[in-house]
């Protein structure tokens, strides 16, 4: 019997960024951070340049938010904020060494024409809160608060599915779950309870399964345009799964970055869509 491989299609995206230029791992706030293990600076910054200049390449367009001194993870853009049709949900770390990131993400929207909302409970934006179809998938267990979720289904105005994270390695959703299409994820189940293993198998009984292997590079914490993949070139199963369904797997090397618990996607705010569409 022959399988159809679907056809897929990129679509133009938006994105916000944060260059590394003050990146560093100063201490550990997840398992992947050891303050011991020296960091190359100029590496990140030209290994985050690299994922900048192919995410332009692939048409897109990319904007950048100004870095900020004694903030050295704000590199992880994708941590600041929650953007869903245009909808703003600003976050609120629970760790007050990333607290003040909160501040630079509101005002970078304010003067981008958003008019953000600022969240009350514990949330760490797209991290833990992924758009996919008309839900929003919502990691919590972690660093974001379940409570949370009720409070980003009133300010982002779509329906939030709660999965629960079990494994402190993958300490946001996005570290074990990629949205792909507007139907299609990959994700590894162990890093979630059995529960929310079930949600995610019948809401998606498509979905692509990493290995150990590769969740243990975070090649879940991916980007994707419906088309193209852009993820770490380290996670090689998972690029071969993504090419026997249709998709254009991009590596991309991030080591530096890897160092403080974030790849691709951690350095990635998806913006939907441009100000002027946003209610």
């Amino acid at each position: 019997m022959t399988t159809t491989v679907p056809c897929r299609v990129a679509t133009r995206r938006r994105f916000l960024l944060c260059p590394p230029a003050y990146f560093a791992v100063e201490y550990a706030i997840n398992p992947w951070m050891d303050p011991s293990r020296p960091v190359d600076a100029d590496a990140a910054l030209r290994q985050w340049r690299t994922l900048r200049d192919t995410l332009r390449e692939l048409g897109h367009r990319v904007e950048t938010l100004q870095p900020l001194p004694r903030l050295p993870d704000m590199v992880f853009a994708a941590n600041g904020a929650s953007v869903v049709d245009g909808r703003v949900l600003v976050a609120r770390f629970r760790h007050p060494e990333r607290a003040p990131e909160a501040a630079a993400h509101r005002s970078w929207f304010r003067q981008a024409g958003y008019r953000p909302t600022v969240a009350q409970l514990p949330n760490e934006g797209q991290g833990d809160f992924l758009p996919v179809g008309d839900l929003v998938l919502a990691g919590s267990g972690l660093r974001t608060s379940p409570a949370a979720h009720r409070e980003a289904e009133a300010a982002l105005g779509r329906r939030v599915v709660s999965l629960q994270l079990t494994d402190p390695r993958f300490y946001h959703l996005d570290t074990a779950l990629a949205v792909l299409s507007e139907d299609q994820i990959m994700y590894y189940p162990p890093a979630f309870t059995p529960e929310s293993d079930r949600t995610l198998r019948a809401l998606f009984p498509r979905a692509i399964l990493a290995t150990d292997r590769d969740a243990d590079v975070l090649g879940l914490n991916a980007i994707s345009d419906g088309r193209h993949v852009l993820l770490t070139d380290a996670a090689e199963g998972l690029a071969e799964q993504l090419r026997a369904d249709g998709f254009v797997p991009v590596g991309v090397h991030l080591p530096e970055l890897l160092k403080g618990g974030g790849g691709p996607k951690c350095c990635v705010l998806e913006l939907h869509p441009a100000p002027g569409g946003h209610r």
